[in-house]
């Protein structure tokens, strides 16, 4: 059957596929094979520099550069030669040795052909690889996760800029409690979001560029004359610098890597996901730094799961109302539905992709002895965890885009609960040295259905001064907010 949408087995490449397609940029096969080869050039380039190989020209040095000409042709190429072999290379079933073998194709069609040789010289396969993952995680991150992020934090500081005043019953252990704003709620979101992005975007991913057991074995009996650890330590520098694309999306959107200003953390800088040398590893780099990352993002995305659920509730408890679009349907029988889809779609590909950063952070610090290729597979599932992330992402901006907050709603539920307001008149009774409040307001209220003129009565029998009776009796449950306006408002 031939792929296409429909056909695809995973809904990341089939139903979603318009949402994940610029996932592809970093977690296909084909982006995979071009970050390999921009390493293994930029490689040769280091080599030159080194005097190890023979100067380079400004235009051997930009061809050399130009990964952008790396075509779908080129990648079938390899496939090719790794699986069947092509001309007098024979199948090498191995996907990075047959990278080196396309390179070497290339390279003996240009001036370069005389230092083909070159190519991938005194490498292991993983000092290749593990800094093409490097690059193309961060570009992920970077390039669409971020974006994405931005988008859904646009959407939460519109809501806390327009609902920062509005009254809103509070729950705890499902019961009412103290009044709160909504836009102070949702300021907690954000908070939240941007505390773990920030741990996303402050992570350094540790690679490896030293052999075939992490010894520079091969590299100092073929140049002893090099200070090989040095040497990696600049190769890797110059691989950190590679940046080729915008951190932003189309819309412009704030990024989670972005110089933003938290109330809580104070202003952030924008460095971005480090790529850094580890100098003492064996074949593989350890994958410590991988199991941060994705346990940061983890929890990004345990907040976010939070913040859809209670975005459900408050929709079933009509405290937030949805915009029907035209056309839609929310029920095959009841005509008359409209479902919280957006935010259970975000809930479910979050609880997913949660599922694989878990995995991840469990398994590939994980190698038995000096190598194991068990990550290998692994690590081609990245692009799953970040896809289902990223559907979420749009799935909560396609949300909280289509909610309205029915204010009238949430106030006559909040006054319907008089109740909340004898943590506040006992307080004050505290204050004015009444003995036993917090009992008398326990026995007054706990358990029982109670009006505000029931507070009156209370109040008028307390044996305190007029001037306290009037401050009691103007607290009501839609004033007694405390400082949540504020706090909401705090850094927009």
């Amino acid at each position: 059957m031939e792929l296409n949408k429909l056909t695809a087995i995973s809904a990341i490449d089939g139903r979603y596929r318009g949402i994940t397609a610029p996932l592809s940029e970093y977690f296909s096969e084909y982006a995979l094979m071009r970050a390999r080869i921009r390493v293994e050039m930029e490689y040769l380039i280091a080599l030159s520099e080194a005097g190890l190989v023979r100067k380079f020209t400004k235009e051997e040095k930009d061809w050399l550069r130009n990964s952008g000409s790396f075509t779908l042709e080129h990648a079938e190429t390899i496939k090719k030669i790794e699986k069947e072999g092509l001309g007098n290379i024979p199948a090498t079933n191995h996907d990075v040795k047959a990278v080196e073998y396309f390179i070497t194709g290339q390279l003996t069609r240009t001036s370069l052909s005389d230092i083909a040789g070159w190519v991938h010289f005194a490498l292991t396969s993983e000092d290749v690889d593990n800094i093409a993952q490097a690059l193309l995680l961060r570009g992920a991150i970077e390039n669409v996760l971020s974006p994405a992020a931005g988008e859904l934090e646009e959407k939460l500081d519109g809501l806390i800029a327009e609902h920062a005043d509005t009254p809103m019953l509070a729950r705890t252990h499902g019961q009412p409690a103290s009044p709160t704003t909504f836009g102070k709620e949702m300021r907690i979101y954000v908070e939240r979001l941007r505390r773990q992005a920030g741990q996303v975007a402050e992570r350094s991913i540790l690679v490896k560029f030293a052999g075939a057991t992490g010894n520079f074995n091969a590299h100092v009996a073929a140049a002893p004359e090099i200070d090989w650890p040095k040497f990696a330590e600049s190769f890797v520098e110059r691989i950190d610098k590679m940046r080729t694309d915008t951190r932003r999306g189309e819309s412009g959107a704030r990024g989670v890597l972005d110089n933003t200003t938290s109330a809580t953390q104070g202003p952030r800088n924008e460095v971005g996901v480090r790529i850094l040398l580890n100098p003492i590893t064996a074949q593989t780099e350890p994958h410590d730094t991988y199991a941060e990352l994705f346990d940061a993002m983890k929890r990004a995305n345990a907040v976010l799961i939070d913040l859809s659920q209670d975005m459900w509730r408050y929709i079933s408890d009509g405290w937030i109302i949805q915009k029907p679009k035209d056309g839609e349907v929310g029920s095959s029988t009841m005509p008359h539905k409209v479902n919280p889809i957006d935010f259970e779609n975000a809930e479910g590909n979050l609880e997913v992709a949660n599922s694989f950063f878990e995995l991840f952070s469990r398994v590939l610090p994980v190698s038995r002895l000096q190598r194991d290729l068990s990550d290998s597979t692994i690590k081609r599932n990245f692009g799953a965890a970040f896809a289902h992330t990223l559907i979420a992402y749009k799935s909560l901006v396609r949300g909280l885009g289509k909610i309205e907050v029915n204010k009238e709603a949430m106030l006559e539920e909040l006054c319907g609960h008089p109740e909340v307001i004898a943590e506040a008149i006992q307080t004050i009774l505290r204050r004015e040295g009444v003995t036993m409040p917090y009992e008398k307001l326990k026995e007054l209220t706990r358990g029982k259905e109670i009006r505000m003129e029931d507070f009156a009565k209370f109040i008028d029998e307390l044996s305190v001064n007029s001037e306290v009776k009037d401050k009691l009796k103007a607290i009501r449950p839609e004033n007694y907010i405390g400082l949540a306006a504020q706090i909401a408002k705090k850094g927009l």
